[in-house]
């Protein structure tokens, strides 16, 4: 299957931050387990196959700071070409690009050219965050974007950047860029999607805005965003999914509002599992749930599961899902 879109921007739909999948253990004289891109391909194919528009490879939930530069190649090329072979060769792939020094950011940028994504998702750049202001993010993105090879996105997740959040007026700006074809924004500031989204100053055909939470699907995307990059889909694919579609959907029936609601309801409660667990929590449910992967969580200091009996203390939220998912 072959994806187009009528852009150089990402396609609407939910995108899957997935998690880096690793080796149960280490092989000498290595200090930590290496990749384990089979099963990242394993994973990536199901997605593709089950609803999900895209991927978001090596970003936050990703561990890309936990990755050498090779082994961040490594991951993109292995699993492009293993989509390729399953039969989606063009299959949307967003680079996570987590640097805060404008050089190393090209640096990432071009090697995830090289490997096969068509977009990077640039988190904004908050070791400093607490002095940064809304000058100087527009110049750093806007450097960065100018010398970008390939088309990025504005990623604004105040919970690893000191609490930077990217201004409305500031992706006004920032969309001009004929090099900036998006946004992801992975906190709860409702409105800042709702603006964004709306913004009539804004060419929404090639800006794109995503939410980092499942839980705002629904409202969001009614109000105009492209979709979600979402963790909980990395489980439950056709679910999300579905709920999407029906979120996007003109004119909304009394039925289809109905089913929306069903599935918003039952999205948002699961949520709450990934909300504490995190990247612990999403490779647990895709080792319970799709059998894939295995239980030693990511890479120090994320190593580990959940705590006995965790994931079955989440049984009504994740039945639920599965029922929904059969459908």
């Amino acid at each position: 299957m072959t994806i187009v879109t009528a852009s150089n921007s990402p396609p609407e739909g939910v995108f899957v931050p997935v998690p880096t999948f690793f080796k149960s253990s280490p092989v000498p004289p290595a200090l930590q387990a290496p990749l384990d891109v089979e099963t990242q391909i394993q994973h990536s194919t199901h997605l593709a196959k089950n609803g999900i528009r895209g991927l978001v490879l090596l970003g936050s939930t990703g561990e890309a700071i936990h990755l050498s530069r090779a082994e961040r190649y490594e991951l993109l090329s292995g699993v492009r070409k293993g989509l390729t072979e399953a039969g989606f060769p063009d299959y949307p792939i967003m680079a996570g690009i987590l640097v805060n020094s404008v050089d190393e950011t090209l640096e990432w940028l071009a090697d995830a050219k090289k490997a096969g994504a068509q977009w990077g998702l640039v988190l904004a750049p908050g070791y400093f965050g607490a002095a940064a202001n809304q000058e100087n993010l527009l110049e750093w993105y806007t450097l960065v974007a100018d010398l970008s090879p390939i088309p990025i996105l504005v990623y604004n997740y105040p919970g690893v950047t000191n609490n930077i959040m990217v201004s409305p007026e500031t992706y006004t700006k920032l969309a001009a860029h004929p090099n900036i074809v998006g946004c992801k924004m992975s906190h709860g500031n409702v409105s800042h999607h709702v603006q964004v989204s709306l913004d009539p100053a804004i060419d929404h055909s090639k800006f794109r805005v995503y939410s980092g939470f499942g839980q705002q699907l629904g409202p969001i995307v009614m109000f105009g965003a492209a979709g979600v990059i979402d963790g909980l889909a990395a489980i439950y694919p056709r679910t999300v999914a579905r709920l999407f579609e029906l979120a996007v959907k003109r004119p909304v029936t009394e039925e289809a509002l109905k089913e929306m609601q069903t599935l918003q309801f039952a999205v948002s409660r699961a949520e709450e599992m990934i909300v504490k667990w995190g990247i612990v929590g999403i490779k647990e449910g895709i080792y319970q749930v799709l059998k894939m992967g295995n239980l030693e969580g990511g890479r120090l200091p994320l190593k580990g599961r959940m705590p006995d009996g965790e994931w079955e203390n989440w049984s009504v939220a994740m039945g639920a899902m599965e029922k929904f998912e059969q459908v």
